[in-house]
């Protein structure tokens, strides 16, 4: 885990000089060699530098390699070899390099005679008069402007007296302390939570705070060695924590890559143990099982809709993309309306709620059955039995389930249809033999019979008439006959039994639309060497914009290949079978004369081989970046091999055929040279020499 250690590192240092006080004065500013240490000798503040920019910062002054935990001038490094901090007009704590221009400042206007700046044995760097040490009259301190490091005793949230909300925010990578992507901070509409955002998009979030711990985080729950608190009043919405030992030191992080670490510092091994660390898993990304729907890291699917809703997207989910939820599969009755209890949930998304602090869950309940637009409601608090109402208003969003108490969450009430409660409860009761249950049961279960009974009959019937219809069309195709696709993917060797369901010989026959060569000339430019993208062996893949300004790649196989149209059939007849977000879509076909054209959705980084092997662009790729590619890639070959209708082995899995969208998402392409294998087939031989 070292690796994920944010910046425990070895900075190039200078010979420091530790001062043997904690204080800087108008009359005696720090300057580059020196280094200030708190009065318990727990942290230390002076210059670092790091690839050629001189920072001042804050450390751990008993522990090696140095961590940092605050950075004045993150963004404003001194470029030249030395600088000063010092006090300016009583006033202003101010940064200056080697030819005294200002780099940084506290920038306060505040006059007040004789004043100090003072490192304390929390981490925190205040600027007060020099004969007042009452925290309320600190004319400036480093705890309300934190970097990427929630330290004890620091607050992470909004002062509403002063107006500041403190957030933390990422290095740009483990080595550069400039701001990142990354910021960690306090939901401070509706219900208090912390957040993962990148560019205001949520990443993560930690569940509202259930009084006494967020509810999303069960990693909080019965740890000993802190305390956590939530404050919400006239003057703060804030969370902190405190350490009950004051020996240990423990930290809360978030690093270059998005990820929220908490450390504790391991004396036995001298070295920072990861005590939790978030995300953990795919049911702690935002919005996985969309809205209305549920995450349970202990099921497979993960994703799933509770009594009374059902998949948004059937097709999405069955292939295991759950983004677009659930909806209800009832209409909702206000005046008979029931609420569904579930047990150990992470609370869903709380911008938009209601909160009532004297209320109990009873009357929290009342009020919701008359709100005909409340679609849950849960106990604010559940301290002491509980207490306290919250109220959701339209879509829930981002629930998760825990597999028991132990693991987190509380208890949520979801509205559903009076239709959809009873069926849960008549099957519910039927396990525990209750009369009425069983009556319950027996409806349910005679008439889910039936359904699937028709339902199978329908299936046959039209299977049947359509098997006909391509008989037919195989009878009178007149030309010579193409190879049909079981003759593409098994090499040549024709199984008769499969022909006649699989005779899609021609291009109408696709299901795919057809574009004409014309409108692709024009919108690659003619396919003019600045749109190419690529090359392969099968031809070349040029940027388009069609008319319609839609921007696509145009894949133009090669004239002189003689596998280019098997190449082709092969890929449309396999590709436009199979949706899944990690496989790259096909948009459409062309076929003129000569001319042999692909047409699939575009992707803007191209293929994962030019971040890969590139000096620049490797640097963009991060362990979580990294990781969610590797996690893509899985999935989409996890559904080609297992979850789609074909088992199907790509054969060319590499680099270049690995495509990042917008997002850096990971799709598979190229399944020029894929096969089909049978349900229970594990190997196949080739006659032809294929792949890279």
């Amino acid at each position: 885990m070292k690796s994920l250690h944010s910046h425990v590192i070895f900075f190039l240092f200078y010979p420091f000089l530790s001062l043997a006080i904690d204080t800087i004065t108008p009359t005696q500013p720090l300057i580059t060699n020196q280094t200030l240490v708190s009065n318990g000798e727990v942290f230390e503040l002076g210059f670092f530098n790091t690839s050629n920019y001189l920072y001042i910062g804050i450390w751990y002054k008993q522990i090696e390699p140095r961590t940092i935990v605050w950075v004045a001038n993150r963004d404003t490094p001194i470029t030249s070899s030395s600088g000063s901090l010092t006090i300016v007009n009583n006033s202003n704590l101010v940064l200056v390099n080697q030819t005294g221009a200002v780099v940084w400042s506290s920038n306060q206007s505040t006059q007040v005679v004789n004043t100090v700046v003072q490192l304390l044995d929390n981490g925190n760097f205040v600027l007060r008069p020099e004969n007042d040490e009452n925290p309320e009259n600190y004319i400036w301190q480093s705890f309300d402007y934190p970097t990427d490091t929630l330290l004890p005793e620091m607050k992470l949230g909004w002062d509403r007296k002063s107006g500041i909300n403190r957030v933390l925010q990422s290095w740009k990578t483990n080595n550069d302390p400039t701001t990142g992507d990354y910021t960690f901070k306090m939901n401070i509409i509706g219900f208090p939570e912390l957040l993962t955002v990148k560019n205001e998009t949520i990443i993560w979030r930690t569940g509202p705070w259930n009084g006494m711990r967020f509810s999303g985080v069960p990693a909080m729950k019965g740890v000993s060695m802190m305390q956590f608190e939530l404050e919400e009043n006239s003057d703060e919405i804030s969370y902190s924590f405190e350490m009950l030992d004051s020996s240990i030191y423990s930290r809360l992080v978030i690093n270059s890559s998005g990820i929220n670490q908490r450390f504790v510092w391991a004396k036995t091994t001298n070295t920072w143990s990861v005590f939790w660390s978030f995300p953990d898993d795919l049911c702690d990304q935002f919005g996985e099982c969309g809205s209305f729907g549920i995450c349970d890291a202990t099921t497979a699917p993960i994703c799933n809709c509770t009594t009374g809703f059902r998949p948004k997207n059937q097709q999405a989910w069955d292939l295991r993309d759950g983004l677009d939820g659930c909806f209800r599969s009832s209409d909702l009755d206000c005046g008979s309306d029931g609420f569904l209890p579930m047990n150990n949930m992470k609370l869903p998304e709380s911008s938009n709620v209601f909160v009532d602090q004297t209320m109990n869950l009873s009357e929290c309940g009342a009020i919701c059955k008359k709100n005909c637009s409340c679609a849950a409601y849960a106990s604010m608090n559940i301290t002491e039995g509980g207490s306290g109402c919250v109220i959701w208003v339209g879509d829930l969003m981002d629930m998760r389930q825990y597999a028991d108490s132990e693991n987190g969450g509380q208890d949520l009430y979801v509205r559903v249809a009076a239709s959809d409660l009873v069926q849960s409860m008549g099957v519910g009761s039927s396990k525990n033999g209750s009369g009425n249950g069983n009556h319950v049961g027996k409806i349910v279960g005679i008439t889910a019979s039936t359904c699937v009974v028709l339902t199978f009959l329908l299936i046959l019937v039209y299977l049947k008439k359509k098997k006909t219809r391509n008989l037919k069309k195989s009878i009178n195709r007149t030309g010579p006959q193409e190879r049909t696709e079981e003759f593409l993917v098994n090499d040549g060797t024709i199984v008769p039994s499969r022909r006649d369901y699989y005779s899609e010989t021609s291009m109408d026959e696709l299901e795919l639309p057809l574009f004409d060569f014309t409108t692709l000339a024009k919108a690659t430019n003619n396919f003019s060497d600045k749109n190419k993208l690529g090359q392969g062996g099968f031809g070349c893949v040029y940027k388009g914009t069609l008319t319609e300004g839609e921007v696509v790649a145009v894949k133009r196989l090669s004239r002189i290949c003689e596998q280019g149209i098997e190449e082709l059939k092969n890929e449309v007849r396999l590709i436009a079978k199979l949706q899944h977000r990690n496989l790259v879509r096909v948009l459409g076909c062309c076929i003129e004369v000569e001319e042999k054209l692909l047409i699939y959705e575009y992707m803007d980084n191209k293929s994962l081989d030019m971040f890969l092997f590139d000096k620049e662009k490797n640097m963009i790729l991060n362990w979580k970046i990294r990781l969610d590619i590797i996690r893509g890639i899985a999935r989409g070959l996890l559904y080609l091999h297992q979850d789609s209708r074909f088992k199907i082995i790509h054969r060319d899995m590499k680099a270049s055929n690995i495509l990042l969208d917008k997002d850096m998402n990971p799709k598979i392409s190229d399944f020029g040279i894929a096969r089909i294998f049978g349900s229970d087939q594990t190997e196949a031989e080739t006659k032809i020499v294929v792949g890279t």
